[in-house]
């Protein structure tokens, strides 16, 4: 009886620390992803005040919004995604960290545009309705008990649906495309956000054991991209379908 008393204290102490565990890894993720957040909006004001005096652009936003470089603005977060993703076996954690606010910081000056696009008053609400949304999906994600594993081919094939929606639709700029477009990208990364939130949980635990921190720290930076891109495109779809246009 004596025996069976110290293996269940054991067993409870041993879950106890991974739920511990789990809290630092997860507080890990939102906190990496709230600074890249806050990097990436900041940059964004910051670049479009310099870009728009007056009412006029500046040389600085002729060549960003009006010369061909802006299509190197444009892709350039997908293709850094890309280089950070086939690149991160060679980092450390604390690298893939600094690369991933690097990111941040280049997604602020392709979406700096809005700023000059839409009221402040309509981003600051549309930012607080994605907030909410993200929140409450987020956390549905995190304390369901139900597998959303089923979701992640289904989802995966809408994300690449509106991609390739949204690349047409630069060259066709179609309203009634472009609105499509929004509504089902809204549907598609809201349903990411509450199945990454699962996915970064479910790693965890199938790798708490290992013991690897290294492992850990850049698996929690992979996390906080994969939420940080559901909310950035979550926001910029809705800001499509509701904000007020200067």
């Amino acid at each position: 009886m004596a025996q069976f008393d110290q293996i269940r204290s054991a067993a409870g102490a041993r879950a106890a620390e991974i739920d511990e565990g789990l809290r630092a890894h997860m507080n890990k993720v939102y906190g990496t992803m709230s600074v890249g957040m806050l990097i990436t909006f900041a940059a964004a004001w910051a670049i479009s005040n310099l870009a728009m005096q007056n009412g006029q652009l500046t040389q600085l936003g002729y060549t960003i919004y009006a010369s061909p470089l802006k299509w190197v603005i444009m892709f350039a977060p997908l293709a850094f995604i890309f280089g950070f993703s086939a690149g991160m076996n060679r980092m450390s954690a604390a690298t893939a960290q600094l690369v991933f606010y690097a990111f941040a910081g280049v997604m602020g000056l392709s979406i700096s545009w809005i700023f000059i696009a839409f009221t402040g008053e309509s981003i600051i609400q549309v930012f607080l309705i994605t907030s909410i949304a993200f929140g409450g999906l987020s956390l549905y994600g995190y304390t369901t008990k139900k597998d959303l594993s089923g979701m992640g081919t289904f989802l995966m094939m809408g994300l690449i649906g509106v991609f390739a929606a949204s690349i047409i639709n630069i060259f066709l700029a179609s309203s009634a495309l472009a609105f499509a477009v929004s509504v089902i990208g809204v549907l598609v990364f809201a349903g990411l956000t509450a199945y990454d939130t699962q996915n970064i949980k479910t790693t965890y635990l199938q790798m708490a054991h290992s013991g690897d921190s290294e492992w850990l720290g850049k698996s929690a930076i992979m996390g906080a991209l994969s939420l940080y891109l559901n909310f950035i495109n979550m926001f910029m779809m809705l800001l499509s379908l509701f904000g007020d246009r200067e």
